[in-house]
Order: C-alpha cells, then sequence, then structure tokens
C-alpha cells in the first residue's frame, strides 16, 4: 500500500507551487545552462556540462517526488473533528510527568502531517514518536513517548483546535 501524505490545503497548495514553477521557470532555466555549457568544446572534459547535467537530474527528482506526494495526498480539514482528542491540526500544552506528580508545562505544540512537520517551530508529525504517542489522547491522559534515553511521560494539560 502506497504511502499517503497528510497535510493541509496550504501546503498542498504549496507544492502545486512549487511544481509549477519548477516546470515552468527552472526546467527552462536549467536547459539553458545545458545548451551554454555545450558550447565550451568537448563534452568529456567539460565540467559546466557535467554541473549542468547534475542539476537537470535533481529538478526532475524533485518534480517526481512532488508529484509523488501530490498523487497520495490527503487533506486534512483542520478543526474539522471538534472534540476533545487529540488529531493532526490540534495544538496540544503537555506538561512532564514524574512519578504521580505534574511538573513544568512545555509551550504548546501543533500535531501535523509529515510534509508539514517543523521541530524548531513546534510543528510535530503525527509520524513522530511523540506525535504517535499524542494521536488519540484527551486532556488528562498520561502519554509515554520512547526516547533514546528511555520513556518519558508527559501529561496533557489543553488541546484546542
Amino acid at each position: 500500500m502506497k504511502k499517503e501524505y497528510k497535510m493541509s490545503e496550504e501546503r498542498h497548495q504549496e507544492l502545486k507551487d512549487e511544481l509549477n514553477y519548477l516546470k515552468t521557470v527552472r526546467e527552462k532555466e536549467v536547459a539553458e545552462l545545458i545548451k551554454e555549457a555545450r558550447g565550451f568544446g568537448d563534452l568529456s572534459e567539460n565540467s559546466e556540462y557535467d554541473e549542468a547535467k547534475n542539476e537537470q537530474g535533481k529538478l526532475y527528482s524533485r518534480i517526481a517526488e512532488i508529484e509523488d506526494i501530490l498523487l497520495h495526498s490527503v487533506i486534512i480539514e483542520e478543526g474539522a473533528e471538534q472534540g476533545n482528542t487529540v488529531t493532526i491540526g490540534s495544538r496540544v500544552v503537555v506538561a512532564e510527568f514524574k512519578g504521580n506528580k505534574t511538573g513544568k508545562e512545555l509551550p504548546e505544540y501543533k500535531v501535523v502531517g509529515s510534509q508539514e512537520a517543523d521541530p524548531m517551530n513546534r510543528a510535530i508529525s503525527e509520524d513522530s514518536p511523540f506525535g504517535k504517542a499524542l494521536m488519540g489522547k484527551k486532556k488528562g491522559d498520561t502519554v509515554v513517548v520512547e526516547a533514546p534515553v528511555g520513556e518519558i511521560k508527559y501529561k496533557i494539560v489543553k488541546i484546542e483546535r
């Protein structure tokens, strides 16, 4: 079964825009680089030509990747599932949980599809260990995250859409 790429409508549109740019503007630029490099003479010792062909390979690889993502994408409607359960699009606040005591509260995380994950900006993928632990849980639940240092426990303090 092919992997589904869950994403917001905004991310889907960003990928469509990038694909359009790559197929129109960037493809012409790379073709021009190859044409120019051919003019430098012997192709067997022409580093400009090799570089342009490598750039063309990267371009076509990225185009194929985006087309595959778009073909298997699933648009997640944020706010479609109201309630107190963690789903994609949920904003979650957790607190450290040691023993039977709730510790320090952490800043808010947003659970997103894998194509939108940005851990530095607190957007965590539903496929990440932390995201998997949160999915389907409710406010007050304790979640256990498997980490290299061992199990880490958190208590869900707040869930918003």
